[in-house]
């Protein structure tokens, strides 16, 4: 966080009293959607949506959030290093809008935005991190468990943007993250590597995890190698009774999870993906407040 403007690139942007506020607020949030309550804490709020990398979830819980609370939400038509220079599309954006939300590939070209703008800039996604995908899970862990103090979180996937944002999470938040995954594919950034994060190939790292993740598998390597690492109900059946699967989508069916895995009970999914547009409303709120 610089200055007086609040931006969400990545987990370490928010100290950790604004991040528990937030997952919080997100379960406030939830029984407001539910009930058709929803405060209007984006009433005069201008924000603008940039989708410069396909995708269309958290975009579009982003454009849903906004209006329901009040806001105006524009789609901006731009792309990125192409024509005009970033720097200068932020200070244009800057003219018009009180929050810039943006999902692009390169997140250095997300750095160089907010380093320019006058206005907060939150990260919708890019090819290294996602933050907003892991602050709704942590909201829907805490709506689950009460808490998300001392979490175990098993991360079945390769160093990839889903998983590195659970790695940024353990540096802001007193989570313990281990990845399970060949060495190949381990985390290795020095800017993540912290006292809560770990890396190992072991499977028996599961059955004592509270939350057990997945992303989509390399497509790289034929899949006899990573066959090992599919979670399907037996590994499933294995966990506490109380855990959480979280398979990150897009999910396929037969590589990272079964079809049967997906249908297990401890699989909430469909229930987490709900508070990714809870969490990013309460986002919304706290930089904006």
């Amino acid at each position: 966080m610089t200055g007086s403007i609040r931006n969400f690139l990545e987990f370490r942007d928010i100290p950790e009293a604004g991040l528990r506020s937030i997952i919080a607020r997100a379960g406030e949030l939830a029984k407001a959607w539910d009930e058709r309550t929803m405060p209007q804490s984006l009433a005069g709020k201008r924000v603008a949506l940039i989708v410069d990398d396909g995708g269309w979830r958290n975009t579009t819980a982003f454009d849903l959030g906004i209006q329901a609370m009040g806001g105006t939400c524009v789609h901006v038509p731009i792309g990125f290093n192409t024509r005009e220079e970033t720097g200068d599309l932020s200070g244009y954006l800057g003219n018009w809008f009180d929050m810039v939300v943006i999902r692009t590939k390169e997140f250095a070209t997300l750095k160089v935005v907010a380093a320019a703008s006058p206005v907060p800039i939150i990260n919708a996604r890019t090819r290294s991190n996602h933050p907003c995908e892991t602050l709704g899970d942590l909201a829907y862990i805490k709506s689950r468990r009460g808490s998300i103090d001392g979490l175990k979180v098993a991360g079945v996937a390769a160093d990839a943007n889903i998983f590195r944002s659970w790695v940024e999470a353990s540096i802001a938040l007193p989570i313990e993250v281990v990845q399970v995954y060949p060495e190949r594919w381990h985390v290795r950034d020095s800017a993540l590597l912290n006292g809560r994060f770990r890396a190992s190939t072991d499977m028996g790292e599961l059955p004592d995890a509270e939350v057990v993740i997945t992303d989509s598998w390399p497509s790289d390597v034929a899949g006899e190698v990573l066959a090992g690492y599919r979670i399907g109900t037996d590994v499933l059946d294995r966990l506490r009774e109380d855990a959480i699967f979280l398979p990150c989508p897009p999910v396929t069916r037969g590589q990272e999870v079964t079809a049967g895995a997906m249908e297990h009970p401890l699989c909430q999914s469909r229930a987490a993906k709900a508070f990714l547009l809870h969490a990013q409303n309460a986002l919304m709120e706290w930089i904006l407040a």
